[in-house]
């Protein structure tokens, strides 16, 4: 089968797009059922290790894939219809067309960051190998966003195949190195490690999650470990303004907790994708306010 057609960016962005509707919607399930499945394991679990005098656990949630969608509310199972990404939304003006109860605004989101980002990355490396890996990195730090920003949860089920992943494709090399991607893991893990320790040693507080840890380790294994302060710098500062304008709309002090990781993810996201221009300009305006 002749394949050079993709090699056309007026075909591949689009598709790639049109790719990440369908993906998104997907990781919507993954992003609303995975936490309930964990925790259902870990409850599981517990009352294992506890003995029969825990109550039982409830009935298992539903699995990620062959378990069909349905509303969070009147339960109605939806029609194929009913899960046209994106388009469904609109149609049905965001309600359910069952009990009309409003949709939650997270689905289209979700949906609609998916497809622009996997058209952006289309657009950044063209047809093959970088793209194919480029968009499962995408997909990935997407799902761990959504899932942190509802639970504050980094589930190790994303993070480690990320971090593995990030490795792997090292060997052939696809972005980086062995040698740099192991080391950029490694340092990626240690640095928050380490702020984490310090700030809980002068406050008695924990100011991040074991999480943090991992998926920062993972983006040092994609892109080795001269990015990771560029990301942790970024990171802060997308920190700083959403999550001021997040507490502030909700009318919280900052002593609220907010998650990190999706901060981390939209950073790591950014320098994968613009890493280069934005060194440029930044070099460019250093020489120019400097000189």
């Amino acid at each position: 089968m002749d394949w050079s057609w993709l090699e056309q960016p007026s075909a591949l962005i689009p598709l790639a797009g049109v790719l990440g509707l369908l993906v998104g919607s997907f990781l919507n399930v993954v992003i609303l059922r995975l936490p309930r499945r964990l925790e259902h394991d870990w409850m599981s679990q517990a009352r294992e290790f506890l003995g029969p005098t825990e109550p039982a656990a409830e009935e298992a949630p539903p699995d990620l894939v062959f378990k069909g969608s349905h509303c969070p509310h009147c339960k109605h199972e939806l029609s194929p219809l009913d899960n046209i990404p994106l388009l469904s939304f609109l149609i049905l003006r965001g309600r359910c067309r069952y009990c009309r109860t409003a949709i939650s605004w997270q689905y289209p989101m979700v949906e609609l960051i998916t497809a622009i980002a996997s058209a952006v990355v289309a657009w950044k490396f063209g047809f093959g190998w970088q793209l194919l890996t480029a968009l499962a990195f995408t997909w990935i730090l997407i799902a761990a966003s959504g899932i942190d920003a509802r639970t504050q949860l980094l589930p190790d089920q994303l993070t480690l195949p990320l971090l593995w992943l990030g490795l792997l494709i090292s060997l052939l090399p696809v972005f980086v190195a062995p040698a740099e991607a192991i080391l950029g893991a490694i340092i990626g893990w240690l640095s928050l490690w380490s702020v984490f320790w310090l700030f809980k040693l002068m406050t008695g507080k924990e100011g991040m999650g074991y999480g943090d840890f991992k998926l920062l380790a993972a983006l040092g294994a994609w892109m080795g470990a001269a990015a990771l302060l560029p990301i942790i710098l970024l990171s802060s500062l997308i920190g700083a303004i959403v999550g001021s304008i997040a507490l502030a709309a909700k009318g919280k002090d900052r002593s609220t907790p907010i998650p990190f990781g999706p901060f981390i993810a939209a950073a790591g996201w950014v320098w994968f994708v613009f890493g280069s221009q934005l060194l440029v300009l930044y070099q460019e305006w250093f020489l120019v306010s400097g000189g």
